[in-house]
Order: structure tokens, then C-alpha cells, then sequence
């Protein structure tokens, strides 16, 4: 006979289990969710972002609003995962004047803190405007990465002046580092199925030349990189031209 009689003796003398407090609840939930997107291989940054941004919210105590604030790619200044329409119109206004609090905390400082917009002369045009245009007043903005062409920053809003304290920061500067994680896992899985895409299209590229002037493999890539470098155009951006102007000519017969 074992040790115990029953599951429920063994279970009864188990020590009782601390239930966690609110604080370090939602911190776990990130980290699950953040974990979860690393199993999952999941692509659709805003979903999952907004996810860990709404947890984020709940969390830092005074925070109502939150965004992401990427800056430096091709599409200039954009928001990612807002929780409301604030953070995006805010970083229309940095767009707008080429300055702000999110700006400087991707580019150039790791966190920002406004207590009072309206008393805050760092950013005069951005402050001009974001007062004129939404009721917030209080902003954490924390550096979440940058790789010299592309920063970011995780932003929090307010509509009180002081809502964010020394507590506000600290659980910001949690919240931010988990987040910088998730940014980097679903970068890193959209950089490689971007990868395995642009293989295929050069391998069907390939496949095309090789019937069509009867030459192997090795030829017809040598091929896509001649018409690559002299025209100065990616090979994979070569072969989905290829492969465009086969599909038209088929549907032209």
C-alpha cells in the first residue's frame, strides 16, 4: 500500500498554494501570451500585440491608452496595436512635426515621462497639437529597440496630469521588455516565411527559364542575377516579374 490511502489524503497534504496577487497575474499572463507566440508561430503582429498592450494597460497603474511607435521604416512613423484611437492620432502629430516624446524614446532615450502636457516645453509643436486634438495629458514612452534604420517605442496615455508614479514606471519598464520580446519573435517568423516565400518565387523563375531556353539550374539563376544587377532590382523582385508577365501571357491566349 502506498503512502497514502487516496488522491484526496495526498492532495490534502499538499502545502496550500499562494494565489498570485493582480500585479503578478497579468505580468504571468504576458509572459504566457508572449510564450505562446513563440510556440505558435504566429504572424498577425497587431492581434498579438494588442493582446500584450491591453494586458499592459490593465496593469500599469493610471494608464488608459497604449500603442506601439515605429519609426524609421518605409511607411515613415506608424502605430501598431492601439488600444484606442489616441495613440494613433499622437503619432500622426509627431509625423506631422518630425518630433514628440515617442520619438525620442525610440531614437535617442529609454524612457520619457510627461507628468503635464501642458506644462511640458520639450516638443512645442507636438504639444501645441496633441492638446488641441485629444484630452491626454499624461505620457510613458519606453524604448523597446532600434537597429539604426528601425526604432521603437511602447507608449502609455493618460487623460489626468501626474496619472503615472514611480510604481507606473517600474511595471512600464516590465511590460516594454516582454514586449520587446514579442516584437522580436514575430519579426524573426516573418522574416523567415518572407525568406521561404522569395525561395519559391526564384525557384518557379528558375523552372520557367530552364524550359523556355532549355538550360539547367545553375544557368538560370545565373541568368536572374545578371537581370538583378543590371538593373539593379532584388532577384526576388526579378522573378515575381517574370512569373507576372508568363501569367499574362498565358491569359492572353
Amino acid at each position: 500500500m502506498g503512502l497514502y490511502a487516496n488522491d484526496g489524503d495526498y492532495r490534502q497534504s499538499l502545502p496550500p498554494q499562494r494565489e498570485l496577487s493582480d500585479e503578478r497575474q497579468q505580468m504571468f499572463d504576458v509572459l504566457r501570451k508572449v510564450d505562446g507566440l513563440q510556440r505558435l508561430d504566429e504572424t498577425d503582429f497587431d492581434a498579438s500585440l494588442l493582446s500584450i498592450n491591453n494586458t499592459t494597460v490593465a496593469s500599469v497603474p493610471g494608464a488608459q491608452y497604449a500603442g506601439l511607435t515605429i519609426t524609421g521604416g518605409p511607411d515613415g512613423v506608424s502605430t501598431l496595436a492601439a488600444t484606442h484611437t489616441y495613440p494613433a492620432l499622437l503619432d500622426g502629430v509627431q509625423a506631422e512635426f518630425n518630433e514628440g516624446p515617442c520619438l525620442s524614446a525610440a531614437w535617442f532615450q529609454h524612457t520619457i515621462h510627461i507628468d503635464d502636457l501642458a506644462a511640458d516645453a520639450r516638443w512645442p509643436h507636438y504639444r501645441a497639437a496633441a492638446l488641441a486634438r485629444t484630452p491626454v495629458r499624461s505620457i510613458l514612452s519606453f524604448r523597446l529597440f532600434g537597429d539604426g534604420h528601425v526604432a521603437g517605442a511602447l507608449n502609455l496615455y493618460a487623460d489626468n496630469p501626474g496619472a503615472f508614479d514611480d510604481d507606473s514606471i517600474e511595471l512600464g519598464l516590465i511590460f516594454a521588455a516582454h514586449t520587446s520580446v514579442a516584437w522580436n519573435s514575430l519579426r524573426r517568423e516573418q522574416q523567415f516565411r518572407s525568406a521561404l516565400a522569395s525561395r519559391d518565387l526564384i525557384g518557379q523563375a528558375k523552372g520557367m527559364l530552364m524550359e523556355r531556353f532549355d538550360i539547367d539550374a545553375v544557368a538560370a539563376f545565373d541568368l536572374l542575377r545578371k537581370l538583378s544587377q543590371e538593373s539593379n532590382t532584388r532577384l526576388v523582385d526579378i522573378a515575381e516579374r517574370l512569373l507576372t508577365s508568363k501569367a499574362a501571357e498565358r491569359h492572353r491566349r
